[in-house]
């Protein structure tokens, strides 16, 4: 598939060994079941290339560019990331639930 079709892109920035990833991947396969989407999973290995990407922390999750559960005004990094669920727990990654909120909001149909 091309980025050009009408499919969602998906992509998700991690660090080296992050104990995150495999939540994250697992999660987001459950939260797009049903959708058109084309993922790409990117290590990023140092600050240049995570401010270039726009990484909040590994793993970061881009839908259509856009990082849905940016905090506004944090800065790149290279860190872990902490997600605080809707539910007020925080993990190091989104629950599946906020997952499909934000694959929502991004492709409402």
């Amino acid at each position: 598939m091309s980025w050009e079709d009408d499919a969602m892109r998906i992509t998700l920035l991690t660090v080296p060994d992050c104990h995150s990833t495999p939540v994250i991947e697992e999660r987001l396969a459950r939260a797009l079941e049903g959708r058109d989407a084309d993922v790409e999973r990117i290590e990023v290995g140092d600050p240049e290339e995570a401010i270039r990407l726009g990484m909040a922390g590994s793993p970061t999750v881009l839908i259509n560019g856009v990082d849905p559960f940016a905090e506004p005004g944090a800065p790149a990094s290279l860190s872990c990331r902490l997600y605080r669920g809707s539910d007020g727990r925080v993990e190091g990654a989104p629950s599946i639930a906020d997952l499909r909120r934000a694959l929502d909001e991004a492709d409402p149909c």
